[in-house]
């Protein structure tokens, strides 16, 4: 399997990209509609031997090629708007933990459940396994439960780095002395895998992520093996 199969073909794991996939989708239709009209116009425009030059006004015309307009735009601005309301929304999270990037691996804490803390690098190839992906494997990965809402810190130690899971959604930037959040809640059991989509320095395309999303009861027993 290609690189850019193991990482982007992957099916949509979380509310978040079902819902951006949706609009997507969405946003497309409404495209083909428009570039069917105005290539029916303009073909017809060019076959038409039928030429009229002296129309001065056409007040049904204007009237029409206005309000088309602002429908069209409507009909995208309202689903976006609230999908950007939903994505920045974050109420009463279940689960939090934190996200460190370094030159090149990340460090996760999960302060909320018995202090949970851990390293997360790359796996070399004599370390790979059979079935495992060649530069996105981890020595230790996130685990989550599914189901419930998520939140996640993110910042840096170093530089800017960019903490990225795209089957789940999941794009935000890890800053040196600053704290970002972003909440979402994943829709199945599975193993998602990202990487540090910002350019962080000479390794920085050997810092992936890897995150394991699992049933709750099987979270927890996670976190209590693996508290610190």
């Amino acid at each position: 399997m290609p690189f850019w199969a193991q990482k982007y073909s992957q099916d949509a794991g979380s509310i978040t990209i079902i819902w951006l996939l949706s609009f997507h989708e969405h946003a497309i239709l409404i495209i083909l509609i428009i570039f069917s009209i105005v290539t029916y116009a303009l073909l017809a425009l060019l076959i038409s031997n039928k030429i009229y030059r002296y129309v001065v006004e056409a007040q049904i015309i204007e009237m029409v090629w206005t309000i088309l307009p602002a429908i069209t735009l409507l009909l995208l601005a309202f689903p976006s708007l609230h999908i950007l309301y939903i994505l920045e929304e974050l109420i009463d999270p279940d689960i939090t933990f934190k996200v460190i990037g370094h030159q090149w691996y990340w460090s996760y804490e999960y302060t909320d459940t018995d202090s949970v803390r851990f390293d997360s690098y790359i796996l070399i190839l004599d370390e790979l396994k059979t079935g495992e992906f060649r530069l996105l494997e981890v020595d230790h990965r996130i685990v989550v439960p599914v189901t419930i809402e998520i939140r996640t810190l993110v910042t840096s130690a170093d530089v800017i780095h960019s903490w990225a899971i795209p089957a789940l959604g999941i794009k935000i930037d890890a800053i040196p002395g600053r704290l970002n959040q972003l909440g979402y809640t994943i829709a199945r059991t599975g193993i998602f895998y990202g990487q540090c989509s910002e350019i962080c320095g000479a390794n920085h395309s050997f810092i992936p992520i890897v995150l394991e999303a699992v049933r709750p009861n099987t979270f927890y027993q996670w976190a209590a093996i693996n508290r610190s």
